[in-house]
């Protein structure tokens, strides 16, 4: 398999909606096992380094039927589909009841012929590890009733939101709904109790036999198993999981990679129990908000932070990037997003510029039309990314863009940075604004002075020769309308 560069990308696919919508095409039922050759070239082709499939374990009836009794739950699933039906709600597939692949999806072998083709292409397999919680209908339910947080009758009296009672081999019990600690529990989970040590053992024998099936986990929720989180939530105080987990992991699997969902600026703290990748949801809101200065002191950290981020617009569980950002914002949040150091994370419908989200309960999703102009964006962008390997393994630094002319203040709006490589030099620049900009980039190379240079935009058609005097100098004088953005690459003549 080749050498995966430092700063991968990631393709998200919710599995089960995916071949569900292939079946359809096809008018016969397709696994994992059947995705042709070409489909797996083309993610290749666009320069992925990493296929996630969502939801890819089996789940369970009592999970199906929550979700499909829940009056709220039901009432988003009809916004997303008008015409739903009840098989369109397979239940939520983070409502596990064992980690072997759904029969719905092919089974085991089926994965492992995906897995297989992927690696033929270079190509490496993350799937789902959801370390709070299991389904109401897991088998530890029945048979290790001690594996889960417990509650009482009077707790379930005083919040009936939080904890549900059910028949374990040990008798009747009360136990609690997985949740964190500021919003209801989810009614089709319940919460494991960290805080026993056979349980810890137990989850760490089933992430050794996970590894065995993929290349990396991304763990939801990772941060609710945090001693102090699980403190906050529930009164009692675990031994610290993660670091024990990814050690017992990498010990049979040296190469394996964790990537964690993660909140509450707890990111650091993650990478520091071993965690390759932590969810960078700051960035996201900060491009969301718009204001230029969060976002630009963002970027300050160390890379030894973030280059262990996970850069994204959207996912499952956020909203859809075309959906929350306006066009062009949309391109210049992008280019940020995505040529900033750290993992490069997208997600299945993001190219066609999708604008509804699929919850995780349905098998099926909307049918919409592609949005061309970022269909024909992100179809560059990845080539880019892809046939540059200065933004994938070279340097990064952040530049301070400077005003044009004393008074200027527009200079505040942009975001900038250059990558360098032995192939080649580039430059980042966006005005992150709804109005006119203009600033000066004081550019990170020392060798400019007596050269000309050739700027061309690899993600538009400008052009500009340079005296490299004046570059190094005065910096590069820029004047941009709204959102527009650049990716430079810098040839000497």
């Amino acid at each position: 398999m080749a050498t995966t560069p430092r700063y991968p990308s990631l393709f998200q696919i919710n599995t089960r909606v995916w071949l569900q919508g292939l079946s359809r095409e096809a008018g016969k039922r397709v696994t994992l096992a059947e995705i042709s050759d070409e489909t797996i070239d083309g993610w290749a082709a666009a320069g992925f380094d990493w296929i996630w499939l969502l939801s890819v374990w089996q789940t369970g009836a009592a999970g199906r039927r929550i979700s499909r009794d829940n009056p709220q739950w039901r009432d988003e699933f009809k916004t997303v589909l008008p015409d739903l039906t009840e098989d369109d709600i397979c239940g939520s597939g983070f409502a596990i009841t064992a980690y072997t692949v759904s029969d719905a999806l092919g089974g085991e072998k089926a994965l492992a012929r995906f897995r297989e083709k992927l690696a033929k292409c270079g190509i490496k397999l993350m799937l789902d590890f959801v370390p709070n919680h299991t389904a109401p209908d897991h088998p530890w339910v029945k048979t290790h009733p001690e594996y889960y947080v417990e509650g009482s009758s009077t707790a379930l009296a005083v919040a009936p939101q939080n904890y549900m009672p059910v028949e374990t081999d040990r008798g009747a019990k009360i136990l609690a709904y997985g949740r964190d600690p500021n919003f209801p529990g989810w009614p089709d989970t319940l919460q494991l109790n960290y805080a026993n040590p056979e349980l810890q053992i137990a989850r760490i024998d089933e992430l050794i036999a996970i590894a065995g099936k993929c290349d990396g986990v991304r763990c939801d929720m990772a941060m609710l198993l945090l001693p102090e989180i699980f403190q906050r939530t529930w009164g009692i105080t675990p031994e610290p999981f993660w670091p024990q987990a990814t050690v017992a992991v990498r010990a049979k699997y040296p190469a394996f990679t964790f990537m964690a969902e993660v909140y509450w600026d707890l990111e650091w703290t993650l990478q520091q129990q071993g965690f390759d990748y932590c969810y960078d949801k700051r960035l996201n809101d900060r491009l969301k908000a718009g204001a230029v200065r969060p976002i630009h002191d963002h970027l300050l950290a160390g890379l030894d932070y973030q280059d262990k981020l996970a850069r994204f617009l959207e996912n499952h569980d956020e909203p859809r990037a075309a959906a929350e950002f306006s066009w062009p914002q949309h391109a210049a949040a992008a280019v940020i997003t995505f040529l900033s150091p750290g993992l490069r994370f997208f997600h299945q419908g993001q190219f066609e510029g999708a604008h509804i989200r699929v919850p995780v309960h349905l098998s099926r999703g909307p049918v919409a039309p592609t949005d061309p102009a970022i269909a024909a964006f992100y179809a560059r962008l990845l080539q880019v990314m892809k046939q540059t390997d200065a933004l994938r393994s070279g340097t990064w630094s952040q530049i301070d863009p400077q005003p044009a002319w004393p008074g200027n203040e527009s200079a505040s709006n942009f975001i900038a940075f250059a990558w360098a490589g032995e192939l080649g030099r580039y430059l980042v620049v966006a005005n992150y604004a709804s109005s006119q900009g203009q600033c000066r980039l004081p550019l990170p190379f020392s060798d400019l002075s007596g050269k000309q240079l050739r700027l061309t935009d690899l993600m538009g058609t400008e052009i500009y020769d340079r005296a490299g005097s004046d570059l190094a100098e005065n910096g590069l004088y820029i004047d941009h309308a709204p959102w527009h953005r650049n990716v430079f690459e810098l040839r000497t003549l």
